[in-house]
């Protein structure tokens, strides 16, 4: 059975959670992270030499890197709705999966853990200020996206792409941080109500947890 490594209440373990959900494959899943065992433990890095969470284990196929896990189960499973094959088509599925990773997380990442769960971060208050700034202008490019694709980040249909964005969005809308500013994002409320008609999307997204 495929094992996952890593805490139920990290976004990116999550990502692999709701997507091992809609493809309705069993698993198992160990706790390793903040608040459990850590990473740096020799045990964990003898699965995840890179020390981070996901990390999965398919029948000896050790793999690591949420959004490559996410790519390799859905190649894997030949669900080619959710990554589909015609190259052009791929390309805009992996773009939104990719700045949500390296552009989207970046901005929200010291305003989440410094601001809301009040964890020390490197910079402290200077570096929290600038992401209080930077995440809601992330969050007016998804809204701008969503005003013209159709329904879903990358366009009409449910793919891949969502599963980052839509956890993304969810943080958003979960989190309460008085000195974040707000802009009125009706179509990604919109989105988010759409998401939530998924049962693994209020099973891993919207089930409490920012």
């Amino acid at each position: 059975m495929l094992k996952v490594y890593g805490r139920a209440n990290s976004i990116n373990v999550r990502k692999v959670l709701w997507l091992l959900d809609e493809l309705e494959l069993p698993y198992e899943r160990e706790d390793w992270g903040r608040g459990f065992q850590p990473v740096s433990d020799p045990a964990f890095t003898a699965i995840n030499p890179l020390a981070v969470i996901p990390a999965i284990d398919d029948d000896g196929f050790i793999l690591s890197e949420s959004n490559v896990i996410l790519r390799y189960l859905a190649a894997k499973h030949e669900r080619t709705d959710l990554l589909p094959t015609e190259i052009k088509q791929r390309a805009i599925v992996e773009r939104w999966m990719d700045w949500q990773v390296a552009e989207q997380s970046t901005a929200s990442r010291a305003a989440f853990i410094g601001g809301f769960i009040k964890a020390p971060i490197p910079g402290g208050e200077d570096v929290i200020r600038a992401s209080l700034e930077q995440w809601p202008q992330t969050m007016l490019m998804i809204e701008q996206q969503l005003q013209g694709s159709g329904g879903h980040i990358a366009g009409p249909k449910f793919t891949l792409a969502d599963i980052p964005i839509g956890l993304s969005v969810q943080r958003w809308f979960a989190i309460e941080l008085p000195e974040l500013k707000r802009p009125d994002l009706p179509a990604t409320r919109a989105y988010y109500e759409r998401l939530s008609a998924r049962s693994p999307y209020m099973t891993h997204g919207r089930n409490g947890m920012p």
